[in-house]
């Protein structure tokens, strides 16, 4: 049985997530295993937002569980000094597309509202987007994340901070892995500390 801790500790968000499990608004629910709604303390000042559940994720029902999420828990203790449990974990969709492709523009639409009430129910500090399809579905901006990487953008009373998809790194020369370490360390310096 997977555990959500914030089962206990936010109605809220619970309400939130059994609307989500019901949800049948785009194809993705034909599709899914699961519905990855998120993981973490519903009040946390750090926030991620990926861009869909994969394969691991899908049949666990927790998001970034897979080799991808490793690296994300690497870098935060790394970085900010602090576990995965300590930041709330979502997605932009909340089911996996087939064979991972990206999430198509009507799907992430249709969970657009899941997002933006677990944001406003979590109310982190600081939101990093990892990757292109996280940062433009939560930003609404064209440039891609090799631009935005690093830059702070100020949105609705918290902070936005895109960093590359951890999978980056995994297929790019070593230059991405240290340019997300240090958007991870810009982010902790944000919230008011870092390790280092």
């Amino acid at each position: 049985m997977v555990v959500h801790p914030e089962r206990a500790a936010s109605p809220k968000l619970e309400i939130l997530r059994l609307e989500a499990e019901r949800c049948v608004a785009c194809v993705l629910s034909t599709t899914r295993s699961r519905v990855v709604f998120g993981s973490g303390s519903p009040s946390a000042r750090l926030m991620f937002v990926g861009e869909a559940p994969g394969r691991e994720e899908d049949l666990s029902g927790l998001p970034f569980v897979g080799r991808s999420g490793q690296l994300v828990v690497e870098l935060l203790g790394e970085e900010f000094g602090i576990g995965r449990e300590a930041c709330y974990i979502a997605n932009v969709v909340k089911c996996r597309p087939p064979a991972n492709r990206n999430p198509r523009p009507a799907e992430i639409g249709s969970c657009a509202h899941f997002l933006e009430r677990q944001i406003a129910l979590v109310a982190p500090a600081l939101v990093m987007t990892l990757g292109n399809v996280a940062t433009r579905a939560l930003l609404a901006r064209r440039e891609g994340i090799s631009e935005l990487h690093g830059r702070v953008i100020e949105r609705d009373g918290y902070q936005v901070l895109p960093t590359f998809h951890p999978a980056a790194a995994f297929r790019s020369p070593k230059s991405v892995l240290d340019l997300m370490r240090a958007d991870f360390r810009r982010g902790a310096q944000l919230l008011g500390g870092t390790r280092r």
